[in-house]
């Protein structure tokens, strides 16, 4: 007698799950990489006026942990914040669905474990419901981190890890065809740290299906504390046959030894659902008079939790604290409406979806020189491209406002640094020969920050009655550029011209003659009367006011 049908949930269908989890990729992926990276033919005034309501960090705000821990550690409301909340309400009306239902990253690992994991049984973990209480303890001790004010989760938040992993993968090969793969900057060991604790993910699906989600991922750890909440579950009748399949189909090892749901580990995908023969698994909402539910997924014990919760304030302590006898690593610029650098540090969760739209690219990955706490956050580096005085793409993204939104006419005062000259090293100022390439960018640029004044050169030894007076006036005097201090705003567009120019193409120079600094290390003014006194510009007045 073959066996009856599957009864489904009439107003339940789980195949609805995969059409959700599809779109929701498919938004973030459109968001990712055509949103946010401006093709050239629409960079336009009103592209740029379009693209500041575009919710291109829409899906970061909905990753609860990156949230909550940005908030904490900034000590501060935010916006995302009601992305969290969402999530949470959802969850407690669908017990953690954002695991199995939004999460762009657990789509992508299912779609692996689908072409790769299944085919790897023989390294699937023998009892992996030990591992289960790992979660918990990477939750904590990034919680715990975030209340000393170091932010952690961009390490390990699902969708701050995906869009900085894409950034540093696919966001590059799109950029190199895209602007030319000499726009690219090389591959640095952050970017490769980064590339592969990403690819790390998906390769522990070979140790069993959904393992990061499973066993490390803090997001899911944090959901799961909604399970007592639940408006909805998972219920199974009394027409189950004891086959086992649901448990076979489960991928979050969600379903006990008498086929009851374990608290806390059900995603309410229903895969289970779909695969009973009995049709004895339904939706319904939490009731008493339900079958009682399996225990509930193991919790960290109380030493691996202490554990969990001193490393977390050792890395927050050491981080903020502990480094400080170090000596004082040189500031990076930043993008134009960063927090002050400490307030930055606490709020960027390193995602990186300001770099993917930046349209330089400007803006590259931080390594350790800036300490630890900065790694993977975003920094100025003029020599790669210079800051477009048309673009406020940065300060439109960022999801917990690490860079403060800014219209495009405040972004254009927004101050990123100051422009320096060298004067060791500029040909004007070294009488090797007239240039004014810093000048004509800036002047093109809109911002009238530097200007061509005429100084002085040594002549040396030249027999008397070889030139006249007036001739030799003429070879002394040379126009060379200084830059207004009160006009600059570190856009870096000189030093981009002067490096691509004179150092990578022409190779008359071993480093650009003008840099931009942060404000706190620019030199200051010199009084006008001691340049008269001296009868020429003295030194620092590449930065007057």
């Amino acid at each position: 007698m073959s066996p009856r049908p599957p009864r489904r949930s009439r107003w339940w269908n789980p195949s609805l799950r995969r059409v959700v989890q599809v779109a929701l990729l498919g938004v973030y992926l459109w968001l990712f990489f055509y949103v946010a990276f401006p093709p050239a033919h629409v960079f336009d005034a009103e592209y740029l006026s379009r693209a500041e309501w575009l919710p291109v960090e829409s899906l970061l705000w909905l990753d609860p942990l990156a949230s909550v821990s940005a908030a904490l550690a900034g000590r501060v409301l935010m916006a995302a914040l009601a992305g969290a909340a969402a999530t949470a309400a959802l969850c407690v009306l669908l017990p953690r669905a954002f695991c199995s239902y939004v999460c762009p990253l657990g789509t992508l690992i299912d779609a692996f474990d689908w072409l790769l994991g299944r085919h790897a049984r023989k390294l699937h973990l023998a009892r992996p419901r030990r591992w289960e209480p790992l979660r918990y303890g990477v939750l904590a001790a990034v919680m715990v981190a975030a209340a000393f004010g170091v932010l952690l989760s961009g390490f390990v938040s699902p969708i701050p890890v995906l869009t900085r992993g894409l950034l540093f993968t696919a966001g590059r090969a799109q950029g190199g065809l895209a602007r030319g793969f000499s726009s690219v900057a090389p591959v640095g060991w952050a970017v490769g740290v980064s590339v592969a604790l990403f690819a790390g993910i998906f390769l522990a699906g070979l140790l069993g299906r959904r393992a990061w989600c499973r066993f490390v991922c803090p997001a899911g750890g944090l959901l799961s504390l909604f399970w007592p909440l639940r408006m909805l579950e998972r219920q199974v009748d009394s027409s189950c046959v004891g086959c086992g399949r649901c448990v076979e189909a489960c991928a979050f090892g969600a379903i006990g030894e008498d086929y009851s749901t374990r608290g806390g580990a059900c995603t309410t995908c229903l895969s289970c659902q779909r695969v009973c023969p009995a049709g004895s698994i339904h939706l319904g909402v939490r009731s008493s008079a339900a079958r009682p539910q399996a225990p509930e997924a193991p919790r960290p014990g109380r030493r691996a939790f202490l554990a969990a919760t001193f490393g977390g304030a050792a890395v927050g302590a050491a981080t903020r604290w502990g480094l400080s006898a170090e000596p004082p690593r040189p500031a990076p610029l930043r993008p134009p409406g960063s927090e002050p650098e400490e307030r930055f540090l606490d709020l960027c969760v390193r995602c990186g979806l300001c770099m993917q739209v930046c349209p330089g690219p400007v803006l590259h990955p931080a390594g350790l020189e800036a300490g630890f706490e900065a790694l993977w956050t975003p920094v100025v580096v003029p020599t790669r491209a210079g800051c477009h005085q048309d673009c406020n793409f940065c300060t439109q993204v960022c999801p917990t406002r690490a860079i403060r939104p800014l219209s495009l006419a405040e972004k254009r005062v927004a101050r990123i640094g100051t422009a320096v000259v060298d004067r060791a090293t500029c040909l004007p100022h070294t009488g090797q020969r007239d240039c004014r390439l810093c000048y004509e960018e800036c002047l093109a640029a809109g911002y009238h920050a530097i200007e061509m004044r005429p100084i002085r050169l040594a002549l040396g030894d030249i027999p008397e009655g070889t030139f006249s007076e007036m001739e030799l006036q003429e070879m002394s005097r040379i126009e060379a550029p200084f830059v207004r201090r009160g006009a600059c705003v570190g856009c870096g567009l000189c030093e981009f011209r002067c490096h691509s120019q004179l150092v990578r193409n022409e190779k008359l120079l071993a480093r650009s003659a003008v840099i931009v600094v942060p404000e706190a290390q620019a030199p200051p003014p010199m009084l006008r009367q001691r340049r008269r006194r001296r009868g020429r510009d003295g030194p620092g007045a590449d930065a007057d006011g």
